[in-house]
C-alpha cells in the first residue's frame, strides 16, 4: 500500500516531515501548500505546490501532515478529517484549549480517520530509554522532576516572528518549546492537578512570555519544577528524575541545529548508605536522531494496520494543552493582562 501525502505548510518542519516521507517506503509525498508559493505551481519533482491548503485538500490524498502556525493548525486539521483523510499535525495542537477541544469534536464524528499530534521528543533514544527504566520499576518510584528547556532568545535560527505575536501564536517559549517538556513529564509521571507559576515578559517585551516558572504536583504527590526559557543564552535542554533508588539525567537534545548539546542519558544508582553522596554512574551518549522518522513510521504503521494511535493522540494533545493553559491561569497577574481563562472550565 503507497499513501499518497500532502503536507500543509513547508518552512522547517514541512521540510523535515518531508524528507521522512520520501524515506518511508509506504509514502508518496505528491503535494504541499504554503505562503510562500504566490500561484500553483508545477515542477520538475512531481510534486504539486498550491498557496492555499483549500487548493492542496482538492488533490487525491490519504494522508495530510500540518505543519502551519498555531491559529490556524485546529482549522486545517478539522478540514483534512472532514476529506477522509489521516492527518498528522505538528505541536501545539492550536492557539489554546477550545482549538484542541473543537478537533477532538469533529475526530469523533470520524472514527476510521487516524489523528496523531507531533511530539517528536518522546521518540527520541534518551526518552525512549529513561521510560523504559521508569516502567520496569528498577529505581523505584518517581519522587521529583527537575527540567529546564531554555534558548537564546524568542525569534531564533533566523525564524519568522509570528511566535511574538499573541493573536497568531497564543503564547511564548512556554506553548512553543517548553510544551515538549510538559509532554514529557505527563509522560513519565502523568497528570498534574496542582500547579503553581510566575511568567514572565519583562525582557524581549512582547506579549508573551519570555519565562515561565511552574512547580507542579500529581494527585499521587509527585513534583514537578519546570523553567521555560528564551533568556538561557546557552540552548539548554536537562530534565532530572530522581527515584526511590536513583535518578535519571537527560541531558542535552539532538536537533537540527545542532545547538542544545550531545543528547546524553546518565544512570544514577544511589546506595547513600555507602557511597558518600557520590554514587555511581553509567553515561550514554546517543548521536543519531531518529525522532522525527520514527514518529511519521509510526504513524504510518497504525494508519495501514489499523492500529489505534497510542502516543501523541488528541488527547495527548488536550492534557499536555491544559496544562500549559493551568500553567498560565496560575499565575493571577498574567491572567488578568491576557484574560487567560481557567482551562479547567472548558
Amino acid at each position: 500500500m503507497i499513501l499518497k501525502v500532502g503536507i500543509a505548510g513547508y518552512g522547517v518542519v514541512g521540510k523535515r516531515r518531508k524528507e521522512c516521507v520520501d524515506k518511508h517506503p509506504n509514502m508518496e509525498l505528491v503535494a504541499v501548500c504554503d505562503r510562500i508559493f504566490s500561484n500553483n505551481e508545477f515542477m520538475n519533482d512531481n510534486i504539486n505546490y498550491y498557496h492555499s491548503y483549500k487548493a492542496l485538500l482538492e488533490e487525491a490524498l490519504d494522508v495530510l501532515i500540518v505543519c502551519l502556525t498555531n491559529e490556524i493548525a485546529a482549522e486545517v486539521t478539522i478540514s483534512g478529517l472532514k476529506c477522509g483523510l489521516h492527518v498528522f499535525c505538528e505541536k501545539p495542537p492550536g492557539r489554546d484549549v477550545r482549538d484542541i477541544i473543537r478537533v477532538i469534536k469533529v475526530e469523533k464524528k470520524y472514527p476510521k480517520q487516524k489523528l496523531m499530534y507531533g511530539f517528536n521528543h518522546r521518540y527520541h533514544d534518551s526518552v525512549i530509554e529513561a521510560l523504559h527504566i521508569i516502567q520496569s520499576n528498577e529505581l523505584g518510584k518517581v519522587i521529583n522532576l527537575r527540567g529546564v528547556y531554555g534558548k537564546s532568545q524568542l525569534i531564533t535560527f533566523n525564524q519568522s516572528d509570528w511566535r511574538t505575536k499573541r493573536e497568531i501564536s497564543g503564547g511564548g517559549v512556554l506553548l512553543d518549546q517548553g510544551i515538549h517538556m510538559v509532554d514529557l513529564m505527563r509522560l513519565f509521571v502523568g497528570e498534574f492537578i496542582d500547579i503553581y507559576s510566575f511568567i514572565e515578559n519583562n525582557h524581549w517585551n512582547y506579549d508573551v512570555e519570555d519565562n515561565a516558572y511552574a512547580l507542579m504536583r500529581t494527585m499521587d504527590g509527585k513534583v514537578a519544577m519546570l523553567n521555560s526559557s528564551a533568556t538561557q543564552w546557552r540552548h539548554c535542554f536537562n530534565l532530572d528524575i530522581n527515584l526511590e533508588k536513583g535518578s535519571l539525567i537527560l541531558g542535552g537534545i539532538l536537533s537540527g541545529s545542532k545547538s542544545y548539546g550531545a543528547e546524553t542519558l546518565t544512570v544514577v544508582y544511589a546506595n547513600p548508605d555507602n557511597d558518600q553522596g557520590d554514587p555511581k554512574e553509567i553515561m550514554t551518549r546517543y548521536n543519531v536522531d531518529p525522532s522525527w522518522c520514527a514518529e511519521i513510521k509510526e504513524f504510518c504503521g497504525c494508519i495501514i494496520k489499523n492500529r489505534p494511535i497510542t502516543s501523541g493522540t488528541s488527547d495527548d494533545a488536550l492534557q499536555t494543552m491544559k496544562i500549559v493553559y493551568k500553567i498560565y491561569y496560575a499565575d493571577k497577574k498574567w491572567r488578568r493582562i491576557y484574560d487567560i481563562k481557567n482551562p479547567g472550565d472548558e
